[in-house]
């Protein structure tokens, strides 16, 4: 017996329609409104609240801020109050750490003028001046599946359905999803995106560009003792406890109110499919160039995102027929400077810019083509094709090296305006560089100690995490044959170690290894759907509302 058809989605026209409540999507809602009040936007947003799902650093370059509203720094409500007054850069050994004096370092690393702060707390500040000017932000809604018109272009989105089961089967709650209807829609979903994903893949938006790269961030928020709280402080190092073949570096940043932000970023093409992100965190915590400030503060929060880092090489085609990729979903993220909110401000301004002249013409569901032309040679090109080969020489040839050639390149691309590299290309996705387990050595991690370091559930427990427990598993695995034979077999399960939130597991029963999916601990970071080495795992977006929590992350 055929199963009862579902309802009709209700639908709702706007001119613009936006795929997330990130700097990029806000900036672009409050673009368009500042040129022509009479546009209808939307924003739809998956975290529970403007924010809920927002992970960074953050030192924020305000270039964008500025540029978007330049009187922010008048309001008495300015999500960003810490200048940055001290800025440091270590080099990192088990035991010890050197200095490196600033003045090495290229103009563009100088964070002085930028703010410390909560990403977050920017887009809850965001939302507000957007809302105020008539936009409408709908939290709590995840965008589930791509609307397209006759001709195949992009017509807005379709809001996923709530109440189903674990089975497929809609529950005696269930409620169907809504459709958001626009001449264009800009998808604003950072770093591997869900529904970006799908149409990179339907409008081949990758073709003539260098593999996407990524990292995982982590990140913890402390209140720490008074007298080691240093407003303004921020502290960037590399190295220890990562090896030389293996990219990544910390953060520490001091902001008001007694908080500091730690992180720890991992660069997703290591090699040895025993490393843990999370536990090389853990272990970098306990370095005494760390220790000493959190001891006898109070750890807050943690949560964990994946973070592009291809940069110039690595930016897709932006527009399409219907719409275009703005912020991180467009790979806007300064690796060496560890920054992207100033360019997804931009890029959510230049594609607002490009939208308003569209429609002031009487356009719809064209391909937006000056926004795809102006990019690169606004301030974001600029900014990415400066740093532009940092990550591939560091990946190339190690840490020590790839630094101070990377480096170097930056000095002459800076004072000379060329490289002698030219355009470095970054060769294998991260999903392909992982290595067989027999080749690599394990990894013993220490036990956390309850002090400056933890374990995983402790720490997702600190994310707010929640989803519905009876809907269905978002986290697809297409071949769970695969998943064993290769996935465990031969990578050893890396799944349990790259996954910053024990979501996956490998489980004797019966006598046999079985994967173990706890989709309830997802922190929505993506990494599953990139590191996994046959792409076998596919990220979705649960019911809105579900996933982390993060106050001000």
């Amino acid at each position: 017996m055929s199963e009862p058809a579902l309802p009709e989605r209700e639908a709702m026209e706007y001119d613009v329609v936006i795929v997330g409540a990130g700097p990029a999507g806000l900036a672009a809602a409050i673009r368009l409104k500042q040129l022509n009040e009479e546009t209808s936007v939307v924003v739809v947003e998956k975290g529970s609240e403007v924010g809920a799902h927002i992970l960074s650093g953050a030192v924020i370059d305000p270039i964008g801020l500025d540029r978007l509203v330049p009187d922010w720094r008048e309001d008495a409500d300015a999500p960003l109050k810490t200048p940055v007054t001290d800025d440091r850069f270590y080099l990192l050994g088990p035991t010890g750490a050197m200095r490196l004096p600033n003045v090495l370092m290229p103009p563009l690393m100088n964070n002085h003028g930028a703010y410390i702060g909560s990403l977050g707390t920017v887009c809850r500040w965001l939302a507000g001046r957007a809302e105020a000017l008539g936009v409408e932000i709908y939290p709590g809604f995840a965008a589930a599946e791509v609307l397209y018109d006759e001709n195949g272009a992009v017509a807005g989105i379709a809001t996923g359905d709530m109440g189903v089961g674990r089975d497929g089967v809609p529950t005696a709650g269930f409620t169907r999803g809504m459709e958001l209807r626009g001449k264009y829609t800009f998808f604003a979903e950072g770093a591997r995106g869900s529904l970006t994903k799908q149409l990179m893949a339907r409008f081949d938006l990758a073709e003539g560009r260098e593999p996407q790269k990524f990292g995982i961030g982590l990140k913890e928020l402390w209140q720490v003792s008074p007298e080691q709280h240093r407003p303004g402080l921020v502290q960037h190092s590399f190295g220890w406890p990562l090896d030389a073949a293996t990219g990544g570096g910390s953060f520490l940043y001091h902001m008001e109110d007694r908080q500091v932000m730690v992180g720890f970023v991992v660069h997703l093409n290591y090699a040895n499919p025993y490393l843990s992100p999370f536990e090389e965190f853990q272990r970098f915590k306990t370095h005494p160039l760390v220790r000493g400030t959190l001891e006898g503060g109070k750890r807050l929060a943690y949560g964990a995102r994946a973070i592009t880092e291809g940069g110039w090489q690595s930016v897709p085609k932006l527009a399409f027929p219907g719409g275009a990729l703005i912020g991180c979903a467009a790979g806007f993220v300064n690796v060496p400077r560890i920054k992207g909110s100033h360019n997804a401000v931009l890029s959510g301004m230049l594609a607002a810019e490009k939208v308003s002249e569209a429609l002031a013409e009487g356009r719809a569901g064209d391909t937006l083509a000056a926004y795809e032309a102006g990019w690169r040679g606004s301030d974001i090109g600029r900014d990415l094709h400066t740093v532009r080969n940092v990550k591939p020489l560091w990946s190339k040839l190690g840490t020590y090296a790839g630094i101070a050639l990377g480096g170097l390149d930056m000095w002459m691309n800076t004072a000379l305006g060329f490289s002698p590299f030219g355009t470095l290309k970054h060769g294998k996705p991260d999903h392909a560089t992982l290595k067989p387990a027999a080749q690599c050595r394990k990894i013993e991690y220490p036990r956390p100690d309850g002090v400056v370091s933890f374990d995983r559930l402790s720490s997702v427990f600190l994310s707010n995490t929640n989803h519905e427990e009876e809907q269905p598993v978002h986290l697809k695995v297409a071949d769970m044959d695969l998943q064993k034979t290769s996935e465990h077999d031969v990578f050893a399960g890396p799944s349990a170690r790259y996954c910053p939130a024990g979501v996956y597991e490998w489980v004797e029963k019966a006598g046999e290894e079985v994967f173990v999916i706890n989709a309830q601990n997802c922190v929505h970071c993506k990494t599953c759907d990139i590191k996994d080495p046959n792409q076998n795992i596919t990220w979705v977006a649960p019911e809105g509302g579900g996933g982390p929590n993060y106050p001000n992350m």
